[in-house]
């Protein structure tokens, strides 16, 4: 055998076993379940885990934005006119929140932590001067002692004569910083020398910022990548007790900050927020890329928000049979100290269209307005990400104050948040070589088929060569003996016959 013959035998020896190799690696997913049980092994909250640091302290910026709604008509609304309203904002604060006192617990199977929070003014992203832009808006304070109070004649006579006396009304002008970070109220220090228990200081953020939720104690992921960053217990309970039914008592999910490696399109993600009182889910809508980035963008559905007639299992979230309010909003006030506060998404998007008709400067639109996640499927990264939601005050005739006589009622909006955060750069680079890594490695049994079919090409490219190199050797061979043939025709003939009967017989040999 000669070695080129070795060759071509070597050749399709080693593509015949790429293929199969390969082949049998992609049924089995050999190569994918590796690489899989290591993401699950290394994404998890564990010390020297490749996220526990960026958990503990995440590096890409946060920013929260305030907009807030200035009524122009406030002397006509009271008298029984349409509200109307006009955005201002936003007024941007950059949002730190680095974990503290971080504890492994139930032998190292969960970790607690605080996440105080603290914000600092950027004036290069606002629209104005905090300090110097006055708002004109619903007088919150007044509103609650009046909802307060409105049970019992004395007490509501009295608030209502404090009001007069101290030219307290439904509406108020306060600053923007005064409105979120708080303010003296006339009304509120008035009742706190008869009943310490509530502050004479208001804010919509007051003593929010450098203070935490309280403690959050989370599943590690180590015994179920599953539960990654899942919420065991806030504040020291496993379930709430503010709502009416189980369901709606039981915390779900992790805080937003963490999801699980390994996401899927079907699946429906849970997010517990303090400051709604309860846990939300999050679906999947569309593919998305960020910095170049894969990502899975999850967004809350209409069925969050929705009425117990759209969606029954929402029927626990109803303070009273009463107090059931329509679809896009949820009265918190079980967790705000009695206050008449609804919570709801920005300019009531996903909600019932009378509640943005009923108030003349409000239009949801789907882009401004809507909360979304984008999470790296593949490790579970939130990459971007927008909370949106809205503060409302319920206001309505209360007996015993003639001022809120000609009042019908009405959820009117105060204030807006949008709490943003992008993946910075370094995180994204050092994202981009992992999802690299993992895509190489994923993708080997690929790359072992794709050599194989490249060396099939080769192989059967020899095969052909070979048969053109033997045809040619035989034409040659044939050549040779025709050649033969010929010499000794001719001679023969030469010595027995005359030329003419040479000539003939040399063209039939030949022919032949």
């Amino acid at each position: 055998m000669t070695r080129r013959s070795c060759a071509i035998y070597g050749v399709g020896i080693v593509c015949a076993s790429l293929l199969v190799i390969g082949i049998s690696l992609i049924v089995a997913q050999v190569f994918q379940t590796l690489i899989h049980n290591r993401l699950k092994k290394e994404i998890t909250l564990t010390e020297g885990s490749r996220v526990f640091e960026t958990w503990k302290n995440p590096p890409p910026p946060v920013f929260m934005q305030y907009f807030f709604f200035n009524v122009t008509n406030p002397d006509d609304f009271l008298d029984g006119a349409k509200p109307i309203v006009s955005q201002v904002g936003p007024y941007t604060y950059r949002e730190y929140r680095a974990k503290e006192n971080v504890t492994f617990v139930d032998n190292g199977t969960r970790v607690s932590a605080y996440q105080p929070k603290t914000f600092v003014f950027l004036p290069e992203r606002s629209v104005g001067d905090p300090d110097d832009d006055m708002i004109t808006t619903i007088n919150i304070p007044a509103v609650a002692v009046m909802n307060k109070v409105k049970d019992s004649f004395w007490k509501s006579s009295m608030v209502s004569i404090w009001m007069n006396s101290l030219n307290v009304g439904m509406f108020m002008t306060r600053s923007v910083n005064e409105l979120l970070w708080g303010f003296k109220d006339p009304l509120l220090s008035r009742i706190h020398p008869m009943n310490p228990e509530i502050d004479e200081y208001f804010g919509l953020m007051y003593k929010k910022n450098g203070s935490n939720d309280g403690e959050f104690v989370y599943h590690t992921g180590e015994a179920d990548f599953m539960d990654y960053g899942r919420v065991a217990t806030f504040k020291g309970e496993s379930k709430l007790s503010l709502w009416t039914s189980e369901q709606s008592n039981m915390i779900n999910g992790t805080d937003g900050s963490a999801f699980h490696p390994l996401l899927s399109k079907t699946e429906r993600l849970y997010i517990f927020s303090p400051d709604l009182c309860r846990s939300i889910f999050m679906e999947f809508e569309k593919d998305v890329k960020v910095k170049g980035l894969p990502a899975y963008r999850f967004t809350p559905p209409r069925d969050v928000l929705a009425s117990k007639e759209e969606n029954p299992a929402n029927e626990g979230f109803c303070v009273s049979p009463k107090e059931c309010l329509g679809t896009g909003l949820l009265k918190v006030s079980v967790c705000r100290k009695g206050a008449p506060v609804v919570t709801s998404f920005p300019h009531f998007y996903l909600g019932d269209e009378k509640y943005s008709n009923a108030i003349e400067g409000l239009d949801p639109v789907r882009e401004h307005h809507q909360t979304y996640l984008d999470l790296n499927p593949t490790t579970g990264v939130p990459i971007r990400a927008s909370k949106r939601a809205q503060i409302n005050i319920l206001i309505n005739r209360i007996s015993g104050f003639p001022k809120t006589k000609s009042l019908n009622e009405t959820i009117f909006p105060v204030m807006f948040i949008n709490e943003t955060v992008v993946i910075d750069d370094v995180s994204a680079a050092k994202l981009h070589k992992l999802l690299l890594m993992v895509s190489l490695v994923s993708n080997f049994p690929l790359v072992l088929v794709g050599l194989g079919a490249i060396l099939l090409l080769v192989f059967i490219g020899l095969i052909v060569c070979e048969c053109k190199q033997k045809m040619a050797v035989t034409r040659i061979e044939n050549t040779v003996e025709l050649k033969a043939v010929v010499w000794f025709v001719t001679r023969h003939f030469f010595s027995q016959h005359d030329a003419a009967t040479l000539f003939f017989t040399v063209i039939f040999v030949t022919s032949c």
